[in-house]
C-alpha cells in the first residue's frame, strides 16, 4: 500500500473508500469512541481529543465523510441516514463488532442521535459537544439560517476550485487550535473544493436528516454528556436546547466550558471537558 501522505489509512468500505484515523491501544477493553466531525469539518478536528483519550488508554476512531477531506464522494442525498450507512459500513470493515461510544461536534450530534435512534449496534451512549439538536428548527430563523450556510458552502466550493480559499484557509482553516501535521492537514482541507462542494452537500440535506434525528426521543437509560462552549447565559435559547438530551436522561451530564469557543472546544485548551464527558458515559454504561 502506498504511504498516504496525511495522517490515518484509507479504509474500503464497498467499492469506495473513507481516511480513518484510528488512535490509542489497540488491545484496549473499553468501548470504541467514534468522534463525528461538524460541518465543514473532517477527521482532523478530533486530534487533540484523541491524543487525550489515548493516554487514558482509549481507544478512538475519526474518519472524514464521504466526500470530504481525504474520503471519497458517496451517493446522494448525503443525508443522515446515508452518513450512519457509511459509518457502519466502516466499523464492519475494521472488524468492530463490540460496543461503541459516540462523539458529535456541532452538526455530528444529530448524525450520532440518528445512529443510536435507527441502528441495532450496541451504543453506550453520546457525547454531545456543543452540538446541534433537531429542536434548532423550531428557533426564529432556524432554517433560513441553514439554509444560508449551505449556500455559503457552495459558494466556498467554486471560490476554491480558482484557489480563493487558500488564504482564507491561513484565516479561518485552524480556529480549534491544531498543532503539527493535524495542523496541516485542517488548512489544506479547508481550502479544497471537493471538500467545500461535500459539506454543502451535507448542508442542503441538514432539514432531512434534523427531521429523522428528531423523530423520536433517545431511550432515557441511555446515558448523555452534553458539553457547550461559552457560559451558561450565552445564546439564550440554544444553550436550553442543547442541554435537552442530557436532562431526559437518567444519566445525564452538562458542562458549559466558559471560556470556550465552537471550535476551539476541540483544541488543546479545552478539550480535557471533552474527555470528562467520555469518563462520564463511560462510568454510567457500566453500572
Amino acid at each position: 500500500m502506498p504511504k498516504l501522505n496525511y495522517r490515518g489509512e484509507q479504509v474500503d468500505i464497498g467499492g469506495r473508500s473513507l481516511r480513518v484515523v484510528r488512535a490509542g491501544p489497540k488491545d484496549s477493553v473499553h468501548p470504541l469512541v467514534v468522534c463525528e466531525h461538524g460541518a465543514f469539518g473532517c477527521a482532523s478536528d478530533w486530534a487533540v481529543v484523541q491524543d487525550k483519550l489515548s493516554a487514558r488508554g482509549l481507544r478512538s476512531l475519526a474518519y472524514d465523510r464521504a466526500g470530504l477531506g481525504h474520503s471519497d464522494a458517496g451517493p446522494a442525498p448525503r443525508d443522515g441516514r446515508a452518513i450512519n450507512d457509511d459509518l457502519e459500513a466502516l466499523l464492519g470493515s475494521l472488524g468492530e463488532t463490540g460496543p461503541i461510544l459516540l462523539a458529535g461536534h456541532s452538526m455530528g450530534g444529530l448524525m450520532v442521535r440518528l445512529y443510536a435512534l435507527e441502528r441495532e449496534w450496541p451504543i453506550v451512549g453520546l457525547v454531545l459537544v456543543d452540538a446541534v439538536t433537531p429542536d434548532v428548527f423550531s428557533l426564529p430563523g432556524g432554517p433560513a439560517a441553514i439554509k444560508g450556510f449551505g449556500r455559503l458552502l457552495q459558494l466556498a466550493s467554486a471560490g476554491a476550485r480558482v484557489g480563493m480559499m487558500v488564504p482564507v484557509s491561513f484565516i479561518s482553516g485552524n480556529l480549534i487550535g491544531l498543532t503539527g501535521e493535524a495542523g496541516r492537514e485542517k488548512r489544506r482541507i479547508h481550502a479544497s473544493a471537493p471538500h467545500a462542494h461535500g459539506a454543502a452537500a451535507e448542508v442542503m440535506a441538514w432539514p432531512d436528516t434534523s427531521r429523522m434525528a428528531g423523530a423520536i426521543e433517545l431511550p432515557v437509560t441511555m446515558p448523555v454528556a452534553v458539553v457547550t462552549a461559552g457560559p451558561h447565559q450565552a445564546r439564550g435559547p440554544i444553550k436550553q436546547i442543547q442541554e435537552t438530551p442530557a436532562k431526559l436522561s437518567q444519566y445525564g451530564y452538562i458542562e458549559h466550558v466558559t471560556a470556550a469557543t465552537h471550535a476551539n472546544l476541540l483544541g488543546p485548551r479545552y478539550a480535557d471537558a471533552v474527555v470528562r464527558g467520555v469518563d462520564h458515559v463511560l462510568q454510567a454504561g457500566s453500572r
